[in-house]
């Protein structure tokens, strides 16, 4: 029985995505809930896996294609794979098993040596097929790469690209260049051309947007990260295991700050809408992430009801799910205010860019030990600069730059975090 395999229902907020990758081919037997295809989209990676075990008839969509909602990518044949399982392992012993297997690769081996003796090709995917025929390519001077000799449609496009292994023979001793390769591969000045993914597409226009919808402004302070250090360092090991594992970092104490520096100052929480100013109650923070496909920003929901713990825990389960690619959509949906850390990477100093439809972004930097006046006396002290960008219809310089004063003095002195003065 064929199944149809179906992409999922995308949100209303993605309207289409594209076939990043097929993980199996035509013919290839699959168990149930064995990864089959990766959907990319706007903003996550969504994996496709078996419904049941069988084996793959056919693939509808290939990478590169779009899709929509519940559109058919597949269709699975249903069993296929466990009946020949259990025909096989009924008909004689292991030694008989051996002797057959054998038998049937040197008939295999034949056979394609007759087939390639005769000038037939071998079996093409579909796409391959179409792909041969629009660009006049001979599929018998291909070697596929597929499942059984099988000619995909990657095959094709090298063959288009750098031609049939038989015409480089004949024509040249010149390796051919992978697809997208350019320029003069002896000499070292090599190009490369890739398409770019959809979420770093989408990541330039939102970006591209920002710059130019906006009147962004940034307005810079610094802040003596001792204090918070010191109290770190004293109660780090403790709060480890009173908190099975989770380790105390500097992302939460910068969470918190912005948690009571938001709520004095709600208009940096807010949003626009249009002519509208949309005032929120509560905080949810998005915490910028690197990621391998681009930059993400999943969102800390309810951020004013979380423990130092809680928030440690949740930006480490961000991040483990971010380098995997597990990050959902409604883990990236919404946010009133966005924290940015460069810090780790180095970043001194930076002016981030908004996240529409927010109003504000705070960028963290590097922690560097510098000479600083204190009472009339010089003292080396570990310092960090803060950069807040704000839009400036909404955020006048003053409200700006006294909320930055106050995640300042919030930090400065981390008990005031606790206390909420």
């Amino acid at each position: 029985m064929a199944i149809e395999i179906k992409a999922p229902q995308l949100p209303e907020s993605v309207p289409d995505g594209t076939i990043a990758s097929w993980h199996k081919q035509e013919g290839d037997a699959v168990k149930r809930d064995e990864l089959l295809v990766d959907i990319e989209t706007d903003k996550v990676v969504i994996e496709v896996v078996a419904p049941a075990d069988g084996v793959l008839e056919k693939i509808v969509k290939d990478a590169g294609d779009t899709i929509v909602s519940n559109e058919v990518v597949a269709t699975l044949k249903e069993g296929a794979a466990g009946e020949s399982k259990s025909a096989s392992s009924g008909s004689s012993d292991k030694k008989d098993d051996k002797e057959e297997k054998k038998a049937a690769s040197s008939s295999a081996d034949n056979d394609k040596k007759s087939e390639k003796a005769g000038g037939d090709s071998a079996p093409l995917s579909p796409a391959a097929k179409k792909l041969a025929e629009e660009n006049n390519i001979d599929p018998s001077s291909i070697d596929g790469s597929g499942k059984d000799g099988r000619i995909t449609k990657e095959d094709v496009m090298k063959a288009i690209e750098g031609g049939s292994k038989s015409e480089a023979k004949t024509e040249s001793k010149t390796e051919s260049k992978p697809q997208g390769v350019s320029g003069d591969v002896s000499s070292g000045r090599v190009e490369e051309r890739v398409p770019m993914s959809r979420l770093r597409a989408k990541v330039a226009e939102r970006l591209l947007e920002a710059s130019q919808s906006t009147a962004m402004l940034t307005t810079f302070n610094e802040v003596n990260m001792q204090p918070v250090m010191e109290l770190r360092n004293r109660y780090k090991d403790l709060f480890e295991k009173a908190h099975d594992g989770t380790r105390l970092g500097f992302m939460s104490f910068f969470v918190r700050a912005s948690v009571e520096a938001l709520k004095r100052f709600p208009a940096v929480n807010a949003s626009i809408d249009g002519s509208d100013i949309v005032y929120h109650g509560y905080q949810d923070i998005g915490v910028a992430v690197s990621s391998p496909r681009g930059l993400v920003v999943p969102v800390l929901r309810n951020s004013d009801h979380m423990s130092l713990a809680q928030v440690e825990s949740k930006i480490r389960e961000y991040g483990l799910k971010a380098r995997d690619g597990k990050l959902s959509i409604d883990e990236m949906t919404g946010g009133t205010f966005t924290i940015s850390n460069g810090g780790v990477f180095g970043s001194l100093l930076s002016t981030p860019i908004l996240n529409p439809p927010q109003t504000a972004i705070l960028g963290m930097h590097k922690i560097q030990e510098r000479p600083m006046a204190v009472n009339g006396k010089v003292e080396i002290l570990p310092m960090m600069y803060l950069a807040l960008s704000y839009d400036h219809r909404m955020i006048d310089g003053k409200e700006a730059v006294q909320f930055l004063v106050t995640i300042k003095e919030l930090l400065e002195d981390p008990a005031r975090i606790l206390l909420e003065i």
